[in-house]
């Protein structure tokens, strides 16, 4: 599988990453499963719920949860994934978002380096819950088609 991301939404990703700094920001990602690909079509960025370690974990709350996918499923859409940040680190997964984690679903980490956002990366949950696999993304420009 292939995340297709429009170079706005990585954009948002990561200024959502550096305005939560240096907590860890989180949201989840809204749209559609087209062959091998998960095509973002809107994201929902969420308060991180953590009220200790918000510097390296995050929790969206279930009612929080509940009402983006609420909001997801009024427009059409499933949740294909989560993002989050990692302050001063590498947009690796941890022990934790393994441990956390739902296999099928795109987590895109970015890194937000003092304050400043960089490179983010894909990764999916193996079936056994053994590891993740980096995903690859693909950043394609979406027109609006005005009808």
């Amino acid at each position: 599988m292939t995340l297709v991301l429009d170079p706005r939404q990585l954009a948002a990703i990561r200024r959502h990453g550096e305005a939560d700094y240096p907590a860890e920001a989180c949201g989840l990602i809204g749209g559609a499963v087209e062959g091998d690909r998960k095509v973002a079509l809107q994201l929902v960025p969420l308060a991180n719920q953590r009220t200790d370690s918000a510097r390296n974990r995050y929790l969206i709350d279930p009612t929080s949860f509940r009402r983006a996918q609420e909001r997801l499923d009024r427009d059409g859409l499933e949740v294909i994934g989560v993002y989050h940040s990692h302050p001063d680190h590498a947009p690796a997964p941890s022990a934790f978002d393994r441990d956390h984690a739902w296999p099928w679903l795109s987590y895109v980490i970015v890194g937000v380096d003092a304050g400043r956002a960089g490179d983010a990366k894909s990764w999916v949950l193996a079936d056994d819950r053994g590891v993740f696999d980096e995903e690859s993304i693909t950043i394609q420009e979406r027109k609006a088609v005005w009808q």
